[in-house]
Protein backbone atom coordinates (compact mmCIF):
# COMPACT_ATOMS: atom_id res chain seq x y z
CA UNK A 1 0.00 0.00 0.00
CA UNK A 2 1.25 3.16 -0.91
CA UNK A 3 0.75 6.33 1.74
CA UNK A 4 1.10 9.68 1.58
CA UNK A 5 0.62 13.25 3.05
CA UNK A 6 -0.30 16.46 1.63
CA UNK A 7 1.90 19.54 2.90
CA UNK A 8 1.12 23.15 1.61
CA UNK A 9 0.67 26.64 2.21
CA UNK A 10 -2.92 27.30 2.54
CA UNK A 11 -4.42 30.69 1.98
CA UNK A 12 -6.77 32.05 4.44
CA UNK A 13 -10.01 31.92 3.27
CA UNK A 14 -9.61 30.79 -0.38
CA UNK A 15 -11.28 27.62 -0.35
CA UNK A 16 -10.95 27.23 -4.42
CA UNK A 17 -7.76 28.03 -4.27
CA UNK A 18 -6.67 25.42 -1.88
CA UNK A 19 -8.37 22.86 -3.24
CA UNK A 20 -6.91 23.40 -6.48
CA UNK A 21 -3.08 23.26 -5.36
CA UNK A 22 -3.80 20.73 -2.75
CA UNK A 23 -5.04 18.24 -5.74
CA UNK A 24 -2.07 19.60 -8.22
CA UNK A 25 0.47 18.78 -5.62
CA UNK A 26 -1.05 14.67 -5.57
CA UNK A 27 -1.55 14.25 -9.20
CA UNK A 28 2.59 14.38 -9.40
CA UNK A 29 3.20 11.17 -7.13
CA UNK A 30 0.79 7.91 -6.83
CA UNK A 31 -0.81 7.00 -3.53
CA UNK A 32 -3.85 4.42 -2.22
CA UNK A 33 -4.03 6.73 0.72
CA UNK A 34 -3.28 10.66 1.16
CA UNK A 35 -3.86 12.98 4.23
CA UNK A 36 -3.95 16.68 3.95
CA UNK A 37 -3.74 18.87 6.70
CA UNK A 38 -5.95 19.95 9.32
CA UNK A 39 -8.55 22.78 8.19
CA UNK A 40 -6.43 22.68 4.68
CA UNK A 41 -9.01 23.94 2.60
CA UNK A 42 -9.87 27.26 4.85
CA UNK A 43 -6.63 28.17 6.55
CA UNK A 44 -6.88 28.29 10.32
CA UNK A 45 -6.51 31.54 12.38
CA UNK A 46 -10.05 32.10 12.67
CA UNK A 47 -11.39 35.97 14.35
CA UNK A 48 -14.51 34.88 15.45
CA UNK A 49 -17.30 32.35 15.68
CA UNK A 50 -19.31 34.53 13.33
CA UNK A 51 -16.32 33.83 10.35
CA UNK A 52 -15.67 30.75 11.44
CA UNK A 53 -19.42 29.48 10.52
CA UNK A 54 -19.14 31.24 7.15
CA UNK A 55 -16.44 29.22 6.22
CA UNK A 56 -17.48 26.05 7.84
CA UNK A 57 -19.79 23.54 5.71
CA UNK A 58 -21.98 20.72 5.72
CA UNK A 59 -20.86 17.33 6.02
CA UNK A 60 -20.73 15.50 3.37
CA UNK A 61 -22.76 17.51 1.82
CA UNK A 62 -20.26 21.07 1.22
CA UNK A 63 -18.45 21.92 -1.22
CA UNK A 64 -14.93 20.71 -0.10
CA UNK A 65 -16.07 17.55 0.90
CA UNK A 66 -17.72 16.87 -2.49
CA UNK A 67 -14.54 18.01 -4.28
CA UNK A 68 -12.85 15.65 -2.23
CA UNK A 69 -15.28 12.80 -2.74
CA UNK A 70 -14.85 13.74 -6.83
CA UNK A 71 -10.90 13.39 -7.05
CA UNK A 72 -11.20 10.21 -5.27
CA UNK A 73 -13.16 8.88 -7.06
CA UNK A 74 -11.87 10.24 -10.65
CA UNK A 75 -8.28 9.02 -9.13
CA UNK A 76 -9.47 5.57 -7.04
CA UNK A 77 -7.84 7.04 -3.88
CA UNK A 78 -8.23 7.22 -0.59
CA UNK A 79 -8.37 10.86 1.50
CA UNK A 80 -8.29 11.76 5.03
CA UNK A 81 -8.78 15.59 5.32
CA UNK A 82 -8.83 18.25 8.00
CA UNK A 83 -12.03 20.76 7.37
CA UNK A 84 -14.42 23.05 9.85
CA UNK A 85 -17.61 21.30 9.83
CA UNK A 86 -21.01 23.35 10.35
CA UNK A 87 -23.79 21.64 11.93
CA UNK A 88 -27.36 23.12 13.03
CA UNK A 89 -25.44 25.78 15.64
CA UNK A 90 -22.32 23.98 16.02
CA UNK A 91 -19.05 23.72 14.05
CA UNK A 92 -16.24 21.30 14.47
CA UNK A 93 -12.37 21.03 13.64
CA UNK A 94 -13.19 17.76 11.46
CA UNK A 95 -12.07 15.34 9.46
CA UNK A 96 -13.42 13.28 6.64
CA UNK A 97 -12.82 10.55 5.33
CA UNK A 98 -13.71 9.68 1.46
CA UNK A 99 -12.67 6.62 -1.09
CA UNK A 100 -13.25 5.77 -4.58
CA UNK A 101 -16.72 4.53 -3.68
CA UNK A 102 -17.86 7.51 -1.79
CA UNK A 103 -18.05 8.86 1.72
CA UNK A 104 -16.80 7.03 4.41
CA UNK A 105 -17.14 8.96 7.94
CA UNK A 106 -16.20 12.19 9.87
CA UNK A 107 -14.28 12.79 12.93
CA UNK A 108 -14.14 15.43 15.11
CA UNK A 109 -11.18 16.75 17.40
CA UNK A 110 -11.62 15.84 20.87
CA UNK A 111 -9.12 18.25 22.41
CA UNK A 112 -8.70 21.79 21.01
CA UNK A 113 -6.23 24.01 21.31
CA UNK A 114 -5.48 27.75 21.55
CA UNK A 115 -8.17 29.77 20.57
CA UNK A 116 -9.56 27.11 18.88
CA UNK A 117 -11.80 26.95 22.13
CA UNK A 118 -13.00 30.38 21.49
CA UNK A 119 -14.32 29.62 18.32
CA UNK A 120 -14.73 25.45 17.56
CA UNK A 121 -17.17 23.17 19.77
CA UNK A 122 -15.32 19.97 20.81
CA UNK A 123 -16.04 16.95 19.43
CA UNK A 124 -18.59 14.55 19.87
CA UNK A 125 -17.76 11.03 18.17
CA UNK A 126 -16.28 7.87 19.31
CA UNK A 127 -12.98 6.89 18.06
CA UNK A 128 -14.11 4.45 15.37
CA UNK A 129 -11.46 3.28 13.27
CA UNK A 130 -12.43 2.39 9.56
CA UNK A 131 -11.60 -0.19 7.13
CA UNK A 132 -10.24 0.92 3.92
CA UNK A 133 -10.23 -1.95 1.78
CA UNK A 134 -8.96 -4.04 4.15
CA UNK A 135 -6.58 -1.78 5.86
CA UNK A 136 -8.02 -0.38 9.53
CA UNK A 137 -7.13 3.21 9.93
CA UNK A 138 -7.97 5.20 13.00
CA UNK A 139 -7.98 9.28 12.51
CA UNK A 140 -7.03 12.06 14.60
CA UNK A 141 -6.39 16.09 14.43
CA UNK A 142 -3.37 17.83 15.51
CA UNK A 143 -3.09 18.56 19.51
CA UNK A 144 -4.67 14.93 19.89
CA UNK A 145 -1.03 13.87 19.63
CA UNK A 146 -0.47 15.39 23.21
CA UNK A 147 -3.32 12.86 24.73
CA UNK A 148 -1.77 9.07 24.21
CA UNK A 149 -5.30 7.34 24.79
CA UNK A 150 -6.46 8.53 21.57
CA UNK A 151 -4.06 7.01 19.73
CA UNK A 152 -4.33 3.83 22.13
CA UNK A 153 -7.91 3.54 21.67
CA UNK A 154 -7.36 3.39 18.19
CA UNK A 155 -4.91 1.11 18.04
CA UNK A 156 -6.90 -1.19 20.45
CA UNK A 157 -9.83 -0.87 18.00
CA UNK A 158 -7.54 -2.15 15.77
CA UNK A 159 -6.15 1.11 13.58
CA UNK A 160 -3.29 -0.30 11.47
CA UNK A 161 -2.45 3.48 10.59
CA UNK A 162 -3.38 6.88 12.66
CA UNK A 163 -4.09 9.20 10.19
CA UNK A 164 -2.81 13.06 11.38
CA UNK A 165 -4.15 15.62 10.07
CA UNK A 166 -2.02 18.97 11.53
CA UNK A 167 -1.71 22.52 12.09
CA UNK A 168 1.57 22.01 14.34
CA UNK A 169 2.92 25.46 15.63
CA UNK A 170 5.14 23.97 18.49
CA UNK A 171 8.57 23.19 17.10
CA UNK A 172 9.40 19.41 16.62
CA UNK A 173 6.98 18.20 19.48
CA UNK A 174 4.12 17.12 17.30
CA UNK A 175 6.53 15.07 15.08
CA UNK A 176 8.61 13.93 18.06
CA UNK A 177 5.37 12.61 19.70
CA UNK A 178 3.69 11.07 16.93
CA UNK A 179 7.04 8.89 16.54
CA UNK A 180 6.28 7.98 20.44
CA UNK A 181 2.35 7.03 19.49
CA UNK A 182 3.25 4.64 16.77
CA UNK A 183 6.20 3.02 18.43
CA UNK A 184 4.04 2.68 21.70
CA UNK A 185 1.29 1.00 19.71
CA UNK A 186 3.46 -0.24 16.79
CA UNK A 187 1.05 1.08 13.95
CA UNK A 188 1.92 3.46 11.20
CA UNK A 189 1.64 7.18 12.06
CA UNK A 190 0.62 10.40 9.21
CA UNK A 191 1.31 13.39 10.05
CA UNK A 192 0.22 16.12 7.31
CA UNK A 193 1.32 19.59 8.46
CA UNK A 194 1.25 22.89 6.82
CA UNK A 195 3.53 25.35 6.80
CA UNK A 196 4.05 28.87 5.73
CA UNK A 197 2.31 31.57 8.31
CA UNK A 198 -0.94 33.42 8.95
CA UNK A 199 -1.04 37.06 10.37
CA UNK A 200 -4.56 38.02 11.30
CA UNK A 201 -6.43 40.38 14.13
CA UNK A 202 -3.26 40.93 15.69
CA UNK A 203 -1.68 37.49 16.26
CA UNK A 204 0.84 35.51 13.96
CA UNK A 205 1.29 31.79 13.92
CA UNK A 206 4.16 30.00 12.18
CA UNK A 207 3.87 26.20 11.06
CA UNK A 208 6.61 23.87 11.65
CA UNK A 209 6.60 21.60 8.42
CA UNK A 210 7.89 18.40 8.63
CA UNK A 211 4.77 16.25 7.60
CA UNK A 212 6.01 12.77 7.98
CA UNK A 213 5.40 8.73 7.62
CA UNK A 214 6.37 6.79 10.66
CA UNK A 215 6.23 2.93 11.31
CA UNK A 216 5.54 0.64 14.03
CA UNK A 217 9.34 0.74 15.50
CA UNK A 218 9.48 4.66 15.53
CA UNK A 219 11.49 5.08 12.24
CA UNK A 220 10.72 7.71 9.96
CA UNK A 221 10.00 6.69 6.64
CA UNK A 222 9.70 10.26 5.13
CA UNK A 223 9.71 13.41 6.13
CA UNK A 224 9.14 16.87 4.32
CA UNK A 225 11.37 19.93 5.10
CA UNK A 226 10.12 22.89 6.99
CA UNK A 227 9.47 25.39 5.00
CA UNK A 228 8.20 23.62 1.09
CA UNK A 229 5.65 22.12 0.02
CA UNK A 230 5.93 18.58 -0.64
CA UNK A 231 3.53 15.32 -1.68
CA UNK A 232 5.23 12.39 -0.86
CA UNK A 233 4.17 9.04 -0.45
CA UNK A 234 6.02 5.60 0.46
CA UNK A 235 5.24 2.05 0.01
CA UNK A 236 4.31 0.17 3.41
CA UNK A 237 2.92 -3.01 4.53
CA UNK A 238 0.03 -2.11 6.96
CA UNK A 239 -0.13 -6.02 8.36
CA UNK A 240 3.27 -5.14 10.29
CA UNK A 241 1.11 -3.12 12.73
CA UNK A 242 -0.74 -6.63 13.41
CA UNK A 243 2.79 -7.71 15.51
CA UNK A 244 2.77 -6.25 18.64
CA UNK A 245 5.72 -8.03 19.91
CA UNK A 246 8.65 -6.22 20.80
CA UNK A 247 10.81 -9.44 21.75
CA UNK A 248 10.19 -12.92 22.31
CA UNK A 249 8.43 -12.51 26.04
CA UNK A 250 7.06 -9.17 25.20
CA UNK A 251 3.57 -8.62 23.52
CA UNK A 252 2.65 -4.44 24.16
CA UNK A 253 -1.16 -5.17 24.15
CA UNK A 254 -1.24 -8.45 25.49
CA UNK A 255 1.49 -7.19 28.62
CA UNK A 256 -1.08 -4.43 29.44
CA UNK A 257 -2.13 -4.17 33.24
CA UNK A 258 -5.05 -2.48 32.95
CA UNK A 259 -6.82 -2.95 36.08
CA UNK A 260 -4.06 -1.27 37.30
CA UNK A 261 -4.69 2.09 34.93
CA UNK A 262 -7.62 2.12 33.44
CA UNK A 263 -9.19 5.39 34.60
Amino acid sequence: MRVGYVQFKPRFGDVKGNLARAFALMEGEDADLWVLPELFATGYLFDSREELRELGEPVPGGHTTRALLGFARDRGVYLVAGLAEREGDKVYNAAVVVGPRGFIARYRKLHLFGKEKLWFDPGDLPLEPVDLGGVTVGVMICFDHFFPEVARTLALRGAQIICHPANLVLPGMGQLSMRVRAMENRVFTLTANRIGEEARAGEVLRFTGGSQIVAPDGAVLARAPRDREEARAVEIEPGEARDKRITRYNDLFADRRSEFYDL
